[in-house]
């Protein structure tokens, strides 16, 4: 069949199978119009032969016909195809443009495993919503900081108080228990011996009295022996357990202790009850 581009007239020779009975959406390969063909012509459907009576045909005279003039190959002369001008076989169908591919990643830099995943889920500074964080109030959290303090130096000291400080702390302590009542503790410097044995040993030795000066018995605690020296520096100390744990009214107790191998640099002594 034979069809004309409404907007600049060309025309075109494409099959009848091209454009369907249905017709087709086609477009001008010269001025790039696109126009809605028609199908061709379907032929009229022959009537139904009309019933006649079984009657003998009249016999017909046979008259010479003229033999048929041989048809030509040549199109019909009202029929101009530009020879420069393709046929449109196919109807233009207005389709969405595809999505761009990615973009390769250049070899070097590619990511894989959870490196990828990290990379891949951190915020873009190039997005359309800037990665900006809620800004947090620092009056609530220094107030937070500020009870967690108060509770933790609260808790320090109930156990300081109830276990007393370790020894590792570097605070200063008493070397001598407090006193206690109605015990006399006497220890003379006369009565305390500070020499050097013939074989080179240090010797030093101390005797004392603890008496009950009350009315009521009393129980008598440890005793404690401290060796300074002239920096009055704490050298040597030990513990003396005396010889009876508890004493009437009026009673005492004689104490007698020595030592040996006590440091050279031991001056004087000091002796007290031993702390708690």
């Amino acid at each position: 069949m034979i069809i004309a581009c409404p907007a600049c007239s060309t025309r075109y020779v494409v099959p009848d199978s091209a454009i369907g009975v249905e017709g087709r959406t086609v477009r001008c390969a010269k001025c790039r119009h696109s126009w809605f063909q028609h199908g061709p012509e379907l032929p009229p459907r022959p009537e139904a032969e009309e019933l006649v009576p079984d009657v003998a045909p009249p016999v017909a005279t046979q008259t010479p016909v003229a033999p048929p003039e041989p048809e030509t190959s040549e199109p019909p002369s009202s029929v101009e195809v530009p020879p420069a001008v393709e046929p449109v076989t196919e109807p233009v169908v207005e389709e969405p443009a595809p999505a761009p591919e990615p973009p390769a990643v250049p070899r070097g830099i590619a990511r894989r495993g959870a490196e990828a995943d990290a990379f891949d889920s951190a915020p873009s500074s190039f997005g359309h919503e800037p990665p900006f964080r809620q800004r947090r109030n620092p009056v609530k959290l220094w107030t937070a900081a500020a009870v967690s303090f108060a509770l933790l130096v609260a808790l320090l000291i109930g156990l300081a108080s109830y276990f007393g400080l370790p020894d590792w702390l570097p605070v200063s302590r008493p070397t001598f228990g407090p006193s206690r009542p109605d015990l006399a503790l006497s220890f003379p410097a006369e009565r305390q011996d500070r020499r050097t044995l013939p074989n080179g040993t240090e010797y030093f030795g101390a005797s004392g009295t603890v008496t009950n000066v009350g009315k009521d018995v009393r129980d008598v605690p440890p005793i404690l022996i401290v060796l300074r020296d002239e920096r009055d520096r704490v050298v040597y100390t030990w513990d003396v357990t005396p010889p009876r744990d508890s004493l009437k009214p009026g009673e005492s107790v004689t104490i007698n202790e020595a030592v040996t191998d006590v440091p050279k640099s031991a001056k004087f002594a000091e002796i007290g009850w031993k702390p708690d």
